[in-house]
């Protein structure tokens, strides 16, 4: 059996105080127009850069909103912390449960992203295609956490 590349358990409780706030900044700046009023601007090196009505730039300085940027690395740092944390008791079932999840996780975005291939055109595809880069996690986390909480009920029950 090969060793899983695992954080600490200490882990997953600051990628919650990371992902929870994240998260909700992301779903607030994708529901509203909060974006537009409020930027975070600054200086950033970009491998490649691509102005819609100027001209493209490969390897240097730009000046740009760095707002999406920093509430999507935070949101990925979070998630993988969280996801990928060992628990306080890390087993086979775990290390399975975790494996599984992980598949399923990849299964069920691959669906939504033919789905989103065939049924989704325009602006509505690129909008589709930025969440994509989060769905993995998300569905992967979910799933997870839940199965260990039907799990923790059950044994609950049992006692």
């Amino acid at each position: 059996m090969f060793k899983q590349i695992l954080l600490p358990n200490r882990f997953k409780l600051i990628g919650w105080i990371l992902l929870v706030p994240s998260a909700l900044v992301g779903i607030f700046i994708m529901l509203t127009d909060f974006e537009s009023k409020f930027q975070i601007q600054s200086k950033v090196f970009a491998l490649y850069n691509d102005e819609i009505l100027g001209s493209n730039k490969h390897f240097g300085i730009i000046s740009t909103d760095i707002t999406n940027t920093l509430v999507g690395v935070v949101f990925i740092i979070g998630a993988m912390m969280v996801g990928f944390s060992k628990e306080k008791n890390e087993d086979e079932y775990i290390a399975n449960l975790r494996l599984s999840s992980l598949m399923w996780a990849v299964w069920v975005n691959y669906v939504l992203l033919l789905l989103s291939f065939i049924f989704v055109y325009g602006m509505g595809f690129l909008h589709v295609m930025i969440y994509n880069m989060f769905t993995v996690l998300i569905i992967f986390i979910g799933r997870f956490n839940l199965i260990l909480f039907k799990n923790k009920m059950i044994s609950a029950d049992e006692k």
